[in-house]
């Protein structure tokens, strides 16, 4: 891997072009993590989305490119959401696939419109936090302004390939969070400089900042218990219905356990889990942006294993408990895996047993260990990436600038 040599430029404002998606919550998690450490750091960019899904409906509509998905009625951002609302992933390998193949299918029409549209925009970095599209964002943007650099930030612990995150035969910078991406980038071919390691995945800067509250006030705030032990349940931007049988299995645990839950957008789910509270005390809301406030104010995480959750309570000091199986998202396997392997949480074949792995997680032994294991990890990667990012727009600026001056 190729440390980059930054240089000073003279430009005043960069133009970021971000492609990101609506299916789940975790790419624009990204994109806003991204943006808000430029901010913070004040950086001379300017950022804009480009929301792939938005494009392919309209594209579709206008019937320019194939789209199965509007033969059911739905997107397909759309139907994955109801997906993770419904607990229906198992469906998900089927969906993946037919995603390649549109990809495919789809893919000289894409070129031909992105190359247009970038030739609109005159970006001058092309940062992409979702899968899937990477090939032909990297041709459309070299066909439009040759030289333009393009970032692949991966959002997963691992890629999934073939074409999933890493396009070995692209000039992308992979900016990979784990060893294991590292290994598999370099296992495909990807050149040594394109590679660009950080010490985790992407985490917003607020998860950083120190929050400054009385936990047992807060917590009487919300009507629980001051100093009983409290549990956040959290699965996605959407939810799942999931949610419901956790509340209902860890109601054994009655007064030795109170439980704060996050149902994203999904109103119907937070409305049921306020319904259905018995006498095990609960906190209920919808979607909020305040996640770190009530990562504070828990002792542990029930979730899913999206990179996203995970990594933002290891950030948050907070060990987890998560299901692998058959089920799990594809992608989101290996983030259960090293979950297990580092040892700093609990991963189970299924949350219809959640009432005994919480007996057996918090076994004051394993739970000590636990909170070590996730007190030792340290990721800086949205520092790491921003800087990373100024040095790739320096180097590319640099030898444009170098061309420009040979031309004369």
């Amino acid at each position: 891997m190729k440390t980059l040599q930054s240089s000073p430029y003279p430009k005043k404002e960069f133009l970021i072009n971000v492609l990101t998606s609506q299916g789940g919550g975790g790419h624009y998690a990204m994109y806003n993590a991204l943006r808000a450490v430029v901010e913070q750091q004040q950086l001379p960019w300017r950022f804009t989305v480009t929301d792939i899904d938005e494009i392919a409906d309209n594209l579709a509509n206008q019937k320019k490119i194939v789209s199965a998905y509007k033969l059911l009625g739905f997107s397909g951002h759309d139907l994955y959401n109801l997906m993770l609302k419904s607990g229906w992933t198992w469906l998900w390998p089927l969906k993946m696939r037919l995603n390649k193949l549109l990809v495919k299918l789809n893919h000289d029409v894409g070129v031909k419109f992105f190359a247009e549209y970038w030739r609109e925009q005159q970006p001058d970095l092309v940062v992409s936090v979702v899968p899937l599209y990477n090939k032909g964002l990297w041709e459309s943007v070299q066909q439009a302004k040759p030289g333009t650099p393009v970032v692949t930030i991966i959002g997963d612990y691992a890629d999934f390939p073939p074409a999933f995150w890493i396009e070995p035969k692209t000039g992308n910078y992979l900016v990979c969070g784990t060893e294991k991406t590292v290994e598999q980038a370099r296992f495909m071919g990807v050149k040594e400089e394109l590679i660009i390691k950080t010490s985790g995945t992407i985490v917003h800067p607020r998860f950083y900042e120190p929050i400054v509250c009385d936990r047992r006030a807060e917590r009487q705030r919300l009507g629980l218990d001051p100093d009983c032990l409290t549990g956040l349940v959290l699965f996605g931007a959407y939810g799942s219905k999931v949610m419901l049988e956790i509340a209902e299995r860890l109601e054994r645990f009655q007064q030795k356990l109170q439980l704060i839950f996050i149902c994203g957008r999904n109103e119907e789910l937070a409305t049921a889990l306020r319904e259905s509270q018995g006498l095990q005390k609960r906190f209920v809301t919808a979607f909020t942006k305040d996640i770190p406030y009530y990562m504070h104010l828990s002792d542990f995480l029930i979730n899913k294993p999206g990179a996203c959750s995970i990594s933002e309570a290891l950030v948050m000091n907070l060990p987890m408990i998560m299901e692998r199986n058959i089920s799990t998202l594809i992608h989101e396997r290996y983030n259960a895996d090293c979950v297990e392997q580092k040892e700093v949480g609990l991963v189970v074949r299924n949350f219809r047993n959640i009432d005994q792995a919480v007996k057996k997680f918090l076994q004051p032994e394993n739970f000590a260990r636990y909170r070590a294991n996730v007190a030792a990890v340290n990721n800086r990667a949205v520092f790491e990436i921003s800087d990373n990012l100024q040095k790739i727009l320096a180097n590319s600026y640099k030898t444009t600038e170098t061309a420009s001056l040979e031309y004369r």
